[in-house]
């Protein structure tokens, strides 16, 4: 998606300042006694900062007056901006790189603009910004969507281009249904729920060397009306035991749209073969190649070697937003993701199983064996059914799911809605026996291999 515009909050996003405000109002509150100090402050937070303090003075006699409750905490908060917040690694670089591609920022924040402005002049930041908005100037705090679309207003940027960069449960999913394109900054000590806010996000990233202009504009939401194509993704992993030429080459044949891997570049250059996404942190392939794989790929997304997603789940994300793009169903086939590293092997099943409605196909060349798996599910593909020159070959099958309910026609050993538990061996090491021998996933999801 095209990001012409950018909103930002400020505390928890742009300073590294949640630990500060999680002491803050339980700190004054227990300074004047008022017991559940902290379960108050937490309770509370969305409030904007003034309609806080205003509301501790009108329900629990905190200090004398309303002006004198805010007076107090804008002096704690004054010193502890200054002493105790720092700037999140990597924003002043995000920043610049917004400003260098003329893209205007705003903060939309539930602190006092004169707070804020102290606090971001304070770390260098405040000319990144032409304007800071405080909720309580615009009336409501953030679990209503108005701050966001003034401070759209002020950026006069179009609402699907204009994103939102908050960390707060209540500010992340007010902005996503408010039709604004939303990342999520998460991190590991502020004690937010990770499954809720990676629900009410378009882009989840555990902090800014996680972004790049690439990764949002190669963003694409999913597809609210029913797809009208298909789009047949080849996705060439980073293996350090790449499968032949020849295979790649067959592959890519019958593909709309080709992903490299990081180290999955050599495979194709070496095959001749452009790709149309290059993904990755450039630790395994190299410098030349890297180079030629993003002069020739119509998006490239590079990512810090340091991050917490996988090259290939970046990559299969990235498909996903193509086939959205298209309008289409995806179906995705997969080579050169098997050979190396044991706990690399577990996540590539664990990245699939989370596709399984793109009914994954992997074929593989390498090691001096030639085999394939396709993982059914309801899901996507139920069934596989066998050609003539499977007979003879060995057939195993692993329920990536509990409760995997499994049939197998036409192989030595037959079963007839049996249940697999997860990762059984139950089904390792049959044969194939009959022509248009069938295996069916009843229920969870099952990867089926066929070994030569």
């Amino acid at each position: 998606m095209k990001i012409s515009g950018a909103i930002f909050d400020c505390d928890g996003t742009i300073l590294d300042s949640m630990p500060m405000w999680n002491k803050i109002f339980p700190d004054w509150l227990n300074s004047h006694n008022i017991p559940h100090a902290h379960m108050l402050a937490e309770k509370y937070e969305y409030m904007n900062f003034q309609d806080e303090c205003f509301f501790f003075h009108d329900e629990f006699g905190v200090c004398a007056s309303r002006e004198e409750a805010l007076a107090e905490v804008c002096a704690l908060v004054r010193v502890a901006y200054r002493t105790e917040a720092a700037p999140f690694e990597g924003i002043d670089l995000w920043l610049k790189t917004l400003q260098a591609a003329k893209i205007p920022m705003v903060v939309a924040s539930s602190t006092t603009t004169s707070l804020v402005k102290e606090a971001l002049a304070y770390h260098g930041l405040l000319d990144y910004f032409m304007d800071i908005l405080y909720t309580g100037d615009v009336g409501v705090d953030k679990t209503q969507p108005d701050i966001y679309f003034a401070a759209r207003e002020v950026l006069d940027t179009p609402l699907d281009e204009t994103w939102v960069f908050e960390d707060a449960p209540f500010g992340v999913s007010t902005a996503y249904k408010a039709g604004f394109p939303t990342v999520c900054l998460f991190n590991d000590h502020d004690g937010r729920d990770e499954n809720f806010m990676r629900a009410n996000c378009d882009v989840f990233v555990h902090g800014y060397p996680e972004l790049s202009l690439d990764l949002l504009t190669d963003y694409a939401r999913s597809l609210t009306t029913a797809p009208t194509n298909t789009m047949n993704c080849l996705v060439i992993g980073g293996s350090p035991v790449p499968s032949s030429t020849d295979l790649v080459t067959r592959l890519a044949a019958d593909a709309d749209w080709i992903v490299a891997v990081d180290r999955g570049a050599e495979t194709l250059k070496s095959a001749g073969i452009k790709p149309d996404a290059f993904c990755g942190d450039d630790d395994t392939a190299s410098p030349a190649t890297c180079d030629w794989a993003r002069s020739v790929a119509r998006t490239s997304l590079l990512y810090p070697t340091k991050k917490y997603a996988t090259d290939l789940a970046i990559a299969l994300k990235s498909a996903t937003h193509e086939a959205a793009r298209r309008n289409s169903n995806l179906r995705l086939t997969l080579s050169c993701i098997s050979g190396g590293r044991q706990d690399h092997q577990l996540g590539v099943w664990g990245n699939l199983a989370a596709y399984v409605n793109a009914c994954p196909h992997i074929v593989e060349d390498n090691e001096g064996s030639a085999w394939e798996c396709r993982l059914l599910s309801p899901a996507g593909k139920t069934s596989w059914t066998l050609d003539a020159e499977a007979v003879g070959k060995t057939f195993s099958a692993v329920a990536l799911a509990p409760n995997t309910l499994v049939s197998e026609e036409g192989l030595r050993w037959e079963v007839n809605h049996k249940s697999f538990a997860l990762l059984s061996d139950v089904g390792i090491s049959n044969e194939v026996i009959s022509e248009n021998a069938c295996i069916s996933c009843h229920q969870g999801i099952l990867a089926c291999f066929l070994l030569s």
